[in-house]
């Protein structure tokens, strides 16, 4: 009895396999079919991809020229501004020249000519300071009598005056400077303002008019 046992599970017959779906020789077919794609359609992608290539190209060159041109302007602000640290130090000298010179009396000058020719040194050396400064792109700033204009002038203090407009430049202290077209230092200057109507009634009656 065993061996009629193993002898049947042995021949009991495997099911079948199942059967794939045949292709047109016999051949699988495959799970999806890949799309079709018409002449027309494929014409279309093209040139959607040139177009974006394109733009690409376009802006890669125009990033291209821009860095350029930063760089070149870059390197021109470093040519024309490389001397503004040491031009600032310098400044100092002028100031003293100028400040020596105002020390003079004119009437001094006049009668001492050992004065006078000291004088006339001291002005030589600030005029070639100067023109040296000109051929470097720097200029002095003299405002006296212009309108306070913040970007180059330093306000110290007001003068109340009737002699001049409100916000006009009455007096200089330090002279500015720009080198091309940067502010080195600011011009150092008291500013006009109207006076006071107690001031302004004293100054019409010292001309000889009533105050109203």
């Amino acid at each position: 009895m065993a061996e009629s046992n193993e002898w049947t599970q042995e021949q009991e017959p495997e099911e079948p396999a199942a059967e794939q779906p045949a292709g047109p020789e016999g051949e699988a077919a495959p799970e999806a079919a890949a799309e079709v794609e018409t002449p027309a359609e494929r014409i279309a992608y093209l040139e959607a991809k040139s177009a974006e290539l394109k733009d690409q190209l376009l802006r890669a060159l125009a990033e291209t020229e821009n860095t350029r041109r930063r760089m070149r302007k870059e390197a021109e602000d470093t040519a024309k501004y490389a001397v503004s640290k040491l031009a600032k130090d310098l400044l100092a000298a002028p100031d003293n020249l100028r400040r020596a010179l105002d020390a003079i009396p004119a009437e001094g000058r006049q009668g001492d000519a050992l004065l006078e020719r000291l004088a006339e040194g001291v002005e030589l050396v600030e005029r070639e300071m100067l023109a040296i400064f000109e051929r470097h792109g720097i200029q002095r700033i003299e405002p006296l009598g212009a309108p306070f204009d913040h970007n180059f002038h330093q306000a110290l203090f007001e003068v109340a005056t009737a002699d001049q407009p409100p916000g006009t430049v009455v007096q200089v202290l330090a002279p500015g400077y720009v080198i091309h077209d940067r502010l080195l230092r600011p011009a150092m200057v008291a500013v006009a303002k109207a006076p006071a109507a107690n001031d302004a009634g004293e100054e019409r009656g010292k001309g000889g008019e009533t105050p109203g």
